[in-house]
């Protein structure tokens, strides 16, 4: 098999047995197999692949380590087995028949490409796009992620407006296809983070390796969406405050460097970072005021926690990297501060995110 299609689970039992037939279906289309990886599940999981899917390879984990520490795990449990792709699969995704062949004749083409994804629409509308990825994601200044096809709360119809292949910032880790080499050259996703912000963060690394991340619009996927941690979770506003802080920590002074040269690349990024937490603060200050206390202890508790894992490039580190970063080309970076255009513009801020 040339493709690993890995779903990591912890305790969605109900979504295995609605969605896992149609992946199971489609891998034998495009010579993949279907491997679940279990993060210690409570709620019979493991008994229902034992009954039901016996065939199905599992690699059951000892506890739950997140998504970063779970793929981590099953992913290297995999290494030597000569995979030349893995996808990592939310158990929530619904698929087509031909999903994957698209992605893997993408990256058989395309050499240069690290990591592509399909277009990602919602389960329950399923011509709309969906929140955690729609057809491609992109990153502003201060390290707010937003999406063709989705920008804050905000989520545009597919009529066709993205149907051409687009290199972008990141793509979603919901429906993730990286070339097996390049997971593990680049030590995998960071597992400080845990859940959240991983793919981003990983897809960054990917372009400072020189490697493109793209969007291939014939294979489309529907998400059904916060299976795990749902939206409003104190503890998932948490993650995405700390997880933010942390990625902009390990790529914006390379990023910046690469323009600006080491030291002023250096500076700025430990400026916009600065910059950013002031923000965060903001944030913080209006859920306190709203009522919404346990928002504010999460913006709060996500910055202790980030100076305390921070560890983040020095001069030094930065002058190699640029010593050996020939030709290296940043996709998908908008160098503008995204949420006051966004409000400003209403739905007609689609009209930018198309142009990028």
């Amino acid at each position: 098999m040339r493709t690993a299609v890995v779903i990591l689970n912890w305790n969605t039992k109900e979504y295995l047995e609605r969605f896992l037939p149609g992946v199971l279906a489609s891998a034998g289309k495009a010579d993949a197999e279907v491997i679940v990886a279990d993060s210690a599940s409570t709620d019979g999981s493991m008994a229902l692949m034992a009954e039901r899917f016996p065939s199905v390879r599992t690699i059951p984990l000892s506890e739950n380590f997140g998504f970063t520490g779970g793929y981590n795990r099953a992913l290297s449990a995999l290494r030597d087995e000569g995979f030349a792709y893995y996808l990592l699969l939310n158990s929530d995704i619904e698929v087509p028949g031909d999903w994957l062949l698209p992605l893997t004749a993408w990256m058989d083409s395309h050499p240069d490409c690290g990591a592509c994804a399909p277009k990602l629409h919602s389960w329950y509308d399923r011509d709309r796009f969906e929140y955690a990825g729609a057809a491609g994601g992109l990153l502003d200044r201060y390290g707010y992620p937003f999406c063709r096809g989705r920008v804050m709360s905000r989520v545009e119809e597919d009529e066709g407006q993205y149907d051409t292949p687009k290199d972008v910032f990141w793509v979603t880790g919901a429906c993730l296809m990286v070339r097996s080499r390049l997971f593990h050259e680049l030590g995998g996703l960071d597992p400080r983070f845990f859940a959240h912000m991983e793919e981003i963060d990983f897809c960054w690394r990917l372009q400072l390796a020189g490697y493109k991340v793209t969007v291939v619009p014939d294979a489309v996927v529907w998400h059904l969406g916060g299976g795990t941690l749902p939206q409003g979770s104190p503890w998932k506003l948490q993650l995405n405050y700390r997880n933010n802080l942390l990625m902009l920590e390990n790529n914006l002074a390379r990023t910046l460097a690469l323009r600006l040269g080491a030291k002023k690349g250096l500076r700025r990024a430990r400026r916009r970072i600065f910059e950013r937490m002031i923000l965060d603060g903001m944030s913080a200050a209006v859920y306190l005021l709203t009522g919404k206390t346990a928002w504010f202890r999460a913006v709060r508790t996500a910055h202790r926690d980030y100076r305390s894992l921070r560890h983040g490039p020095g001069l030094e580190e930065i002058q190699a990297y640029l010593k050996q970063a020939t030709g290296v080309q940043i996709e998908g970076f908008y160098d503008h501060w995204m949420i006051p255009r966004a409000l400003l513009a209403g739905n007609r801020i689609f009209r930018i995110t198309r142009k990028m």
